[in-house]
């Protein structure tokens, strides 16, 4: 006790500060979700997302040299098609824009995570095949299937299937290794959250529901126990990783999976997430570094694996020099 006991001992400089830091970000742990777009012809801002852009073919090329020279590794793949329809099938075409794109990230020397949904493939926007005015499930998997084989074949090195259909990753799982591709991983979109924190994505991948809404199949976001089910599910249809989505509003769900499941668990910080801190950064509401508590935050709360689309601010922020390095405003 005091005046024996003196925590601020360990806090007297940065140097002892990061020495006792129990959190640290591993930036091999980030994952940067890209879009790449067949409607454009060129990088493309995406106005709800400042400095995030859709890429074309040709610009993917450079822009992943840039993720690479900045320090990523690993990337998230989303595809917006030139062609819609009512079945996706832009999704699983051997040569669809997503298909294309794996090869020129890959040859740049990141690991590629290709998202499985039909959202940005349907002409109603939704995440499988309509019936009766509802996604109809079992349908929807065989779509799923055709959708994970195509990926694979294309190069991917990991399948996150992201629609919430119930049995999506058994089917998947079923699928690649029919397809001989049995090592392929599979991350799983376990607690996807039906959240509003999505805006800015939709704007993105041009995914905005037609009509009604996604909260038949994605979680009540009031829902804690349920999420603990929807991962073991997952995990017992042969999930590789586990996944909760969004983050900010759902440390307690990522704290939970953390301690309850032996799995590697990732995180997705989404649009809307980025768009709140970012436009407080612009406004000069906080400073850069809040990004890096922001991280710090999913981290401690028990993620592996961070996918956000701050991956290139938190690299060249951890990058700099210590005494740089944490600059957090105290009162």
């Amino acid at each position: 006790m005091y005046p024996d006991m003196r925590l601020r001992r360990t806090r007297s400089s940065e140097h002892m500060r990061k020495l006792v830091r129990e959190t640290q970000i591993i930036l091999d742990k980030l994952v940067m979700p890209v879009f790449v777009d067949e409607t454009i012809d060129s990088p493309t801002p995406i106005k709800s997302m400042p400095d995030v852009f859709s890429y074309d073919l040709n610009s993917l090329k450079h822009y992943a040299q840039t993720l690479v020279n900045k320090g990523v590794h690993n990337v998230l793949l989303f595809g917006i098609p030139s062609k819609k329809d009512d079945e996706g099938t832009q999704a699983y075409a051997e040569d669809a824009i997503v298909q294309k794109a794996i090869p020129i990230l890959k040859n740049a020397g990141l690991l590629v995570i290709t998202d499985l949904c039909m959202c940005e493939y349907t002409d109603h926007g939704h995440c499988g095949i309509i019936r009766d005015g509802d996604v109809d499930n079992d349908t929807t998997l065989e779509i799923y299937a055709k959708i994970a084989s195509s990926q694979a074949r294309a190069g991917s090195d990991m399948i996150a299937p992201s629609g919430m259909m119930d049995g999506q990753i058994l089917s998947i799982r079923k699928a690649l290794d029919r397809a001989g591709f049995k090592n392929t991983p599979i991350m799983a979109y376990s607690a996807k959250y039906a959240s509003n924190l999505y805006g800015p994505f939709r704007d993105a991948a041009k995914s905005t529901p037609a009509y009604g809404n996604r909260r038949s199949y994605q979680m009540d976001s009031a829902n804690s126990r349920e999420a603990m089910r929807e991962i073991d599910l997952d995990i017992q249809e042969g999930a590789d990783i586990i996944m909760v989505k969004p983050s900010l509003f759902y440390l307690d769900i990522v704290k939970e999976a953390s301690t309850t499941f032996n799995k590697p668990l990732a995180v997705y910080g989404v649009s809307g997430e980025y768009n709140m801190i970012k436009n407080a950064i612009m406004e000069g509401v906080f400073d850069q570094d809040i990004i890096l508590e922001y991280a710090t935050s999913v981290f401690r709360a028990g993620a592996d694996i961070f996918i956000t689309y701050f991956a290139v601010q938190l690299c060249e922020i951890l990058g700099k020099p210590l005494n740089e390095n944490l600059k957090l405003t105290s009162r």
